[in-house]
């Protein structure tokens, strides 16, 4: 009976060297991998706000009048000098190849000179426009630096780019607050670059995020 009450206590003893031993290991591990972690993003600034865009062309009637015809819709493909809307007696045309991203569909509308009847960007002049608060490594951030950008589209697939713009003042639409002292912190935009020829799959308004190379 000692004999059986002695074994028992050596295997429970044992047990918990084994369970400690495994603790210490875990912990080990994780503090391996949290160290690796940190040392390759410590060379990276994270942009998690980033959408690819291109600048956006508004088309519109010069004398103004009402709106007769629209001859696109979103998402067409239109050449150089193509009729998209007829407002009054006037043809409101293209001024480059491109995609429509919006149109204005109200016939019988009357649109001042000028007033937005549809607009449509150039798909080469696509790029990542990231926002990113003034205190999140903007500081760091600079021209020419490497980067590299994922696109919620298309998962965890990674895209190539460089930093080809940092914005010189805040979008003054975006300020948020810092927690701790409720200071106001102004987003800036950072333009990335990219071949748009390597990747025809990317389209003006898709959800992205990127990270700069900042060593």
């Amino acid at each position: 009976m000692e004999n059986e009450v002695v074994k028992n206590e050596d295997k429970k003893s044992t047990n918990q060297k084994s369970i400690l031993i495994l603790a210490v290991i875990g912990f080990a591990i994780a503090i391996i991998v949290g160290g690796i972690y940190l040392y390759l993003n410590s060379g990276q600034v994270y942009i998690e706000n980033s959408f690819v865009e291109a600048p956006i062309i508004d088309l519109s009637a010069t004398g103004g009048g009402i709106l007769q015809k629209v001859y696109v819709q979103e998402g067409d493909t239109v050449t150089a000098n193509q009729v998209v809307a007829e407002v009054g007696q006037e043809l409101v045309k293209s001024t480059d190849p491109g995609i429509i991203v919006s149109a204005d569909n109200n016939i019988g509308k009357f649109f001042a000179p000028g007033m937005l009847v549809v607009s449509m960007v150039k798909p080469e002049e696509l790029e990542i426009v990231g926002r990113i608060d003034e205190d999140k490594g903007l500081k760091d951030i600079q021209v020419g630096q490497a980067a590299f950008f994922t696109v919620d589209a298309y998962g965890s697939k990674k895209y190539q780019g460089i930093v080809d713009e940092v914005a010189p003042q805040s979008r003054q639409s975006d300020v948020v607050f810092n927690i701790s002292n409720q200071r106001q912190v102004k987003q800036f935009n950072v333009k990335i670059r990219f071949d748009v020829s390597t990747y025809p799959e990317l389209k003006n308004g898709m959800s992205a995020k990127a990270w700069v190379f900042i060593k």
